[in-house]
């Protein structure tokens, strides 16, 4: 009886391996292929939201390189204003704000050579956030600079989701 038992038991552990290995493998395969339907469904998504709605400038080649430039100029300022700021040098910042983001003659007279209105707006406000920026640094008043550089930040992530090159 013993060795029948035995035998029952080793019968029975060959088919639950059976099962498994039959099952194992179905179980895999629709794990995968719930993974590539996920990432199909990711990839369609962004194909749908990739077209690029904003409006484009049609800037001269050289002037769009000129524009660009000082947009990562712009860019690098902003970084060495928040440096600063973690340092608690104000006075620093408000120089960097005025000499890069401001209302400088230079600045001012790049934007008005844009065609189009609106954007040469978007740009003389930015600007104009530039000097009020530096204006906050000079109070020392963290809690005003950071409002300060925010509303500058504003006008870049409104102009940027607007206007391509």
């Amino acid at each position: 009886m013993h060795f029948l038992i035995n035998t029952s038991i080793i019968k029975k552990s060959r088919t639950a391996a059976f099962i498994l290995l039959l099952i194992v493998p179905v179980t895999q395969l629709s794990a995968e292929q719930e993974h590539h339907d996920h990432s199909m469904m990711h990839q369609q998504h962004h194909q749908e939201n990739s077209v690029d709605l904003r409006t484009p400038l049609n800037l001269p080649p050289e002037m769009a390189q000129h524009q660009l430039s000082n947009m990562r100029g712009h860019l690098e300022a902003v970084q060495k204003i928040v440096a600063l700021l973690a340092e608690s040098k104000f006075d620093d910042a408000s120089g960097v704000a005025w000499q890069q983001l401001g209302s400088r003659p230079g600045m001012l007279k790049m934007c008005n050579r844009i065609d189009n209105e609106d954007f040469k707006q978007r740009g003389l406000s930015f600007h104009k956030s530039g000097d009020a920026l530096a204006e906050a640094l000079k109070t020392k008043d963290t809690n005003q600079s950071l409002e300060a550089l925010n509303a500058t930040l504003q006008h870049c992530v409104s102009c940027h989701a607007s206007y391509k090159q």
